[in-house]
């Protein structure tokens, strides 16, 4: 009996003794540029602010992670450069002030992406083939469909992509599978899986076209293509 009561009383333990994870970090994290590392790193911050700890060292953070002190530190950093996780300073009771970790960048990038998602509603997995028939005034071959389903299940590139670029071929004046095929596996090679990481690529592309000062040649026109003109007309 008293093997029992102590199981019992370890599980009841194991039970309220819980953190609140959002649902939306664990199932969209890639599409916001985070990997697994940086998610485990993400959630032992939470959990040590949690515990009244707002600014970890990296050396704590080893204790319950496989890295090294020195790659959780440069994972902090990257966080913040990613726009992720900010520093800021907060006043003590006594009127000390103190650094504390914030992760209220992160929780908003997953909401602006749930509402984005909301917005995008209509480029589900059912509806991007009505999409694509209403653009190409048509109804879809057999091959063609094919290839869309190719692009979702295959590939996994996300509904809210391959509207865009759908549209990015449209603009351009070249609607046709090819090409839209073209856009997709330029974006994929660049290790973009998202319209977020596509306009954030533009800004940088933009960025180094507007330091050299120089039209550059026809091969970097082709590509801007990919990650600006569409971008343009995006709300």
């Amino acid at each position: 009996m008293f093997v029992i009561k102590k199981q019992s009383f370890s599980i009841q333990y194991l039970l309220t003794n819980q953190m609140l994870i959002p649902k939306d970090l664990l199932t969209s994290y890639v599409s916001i540029g985070l990997d697994e590392k940086e998610v485990m790193l993400l959630l032992q911050l939470q959990r040590f602010m949690l515990e009244g700890i707002d600014f970890p060292t990296p050396d704590q953070l080893t204790t319950y992670v496989t890295m090294k002190e020195q790659e959780c530190a440069l994972l902090l950093r990257g966080l913040v450069q990613k726009g992720m996780l900010t520093i800021v300073q907060q006043e003590e009771n006594d009127g000390k002030i103190k650094e504390a970790y914030d992760l209220n960048p992160l929780w908003d990038k997953l909401f602006k992406m749930e509402e984005d998602t909301k917005q995008d509603s209509d480029t589900s997995d059912g509806t991007i083939f009505i999409l694509f028939e209403q653009e190409f005034g048509r109804p879809l071959s057999p091959f063609e469909i094919e290839m869309i389903n190719a692009w979702l299940d295959e590939d996994q590139i996300a509904p809210s992509l391959i509207k865009a670029a759908l549209r990015e071929s449209v603009l351009m004046g070249k609607l046709n599978f090819k090409y839209i095929d073209r856009i997709l596996r330029e974006w994929k090679k660049k290790g973009i899986h998202s319209v977020e990481q596509a306009r954030m690529s533009s800004k940088q592309f933009h960025a180094r076209q507007n330091a050299s000062r120089s039209e550059g040649s026809s091969q970097s026109t082709r590509n801007s293509s990919f990650y600006y003109n569409w971008l343009e007309g995006e709300d």
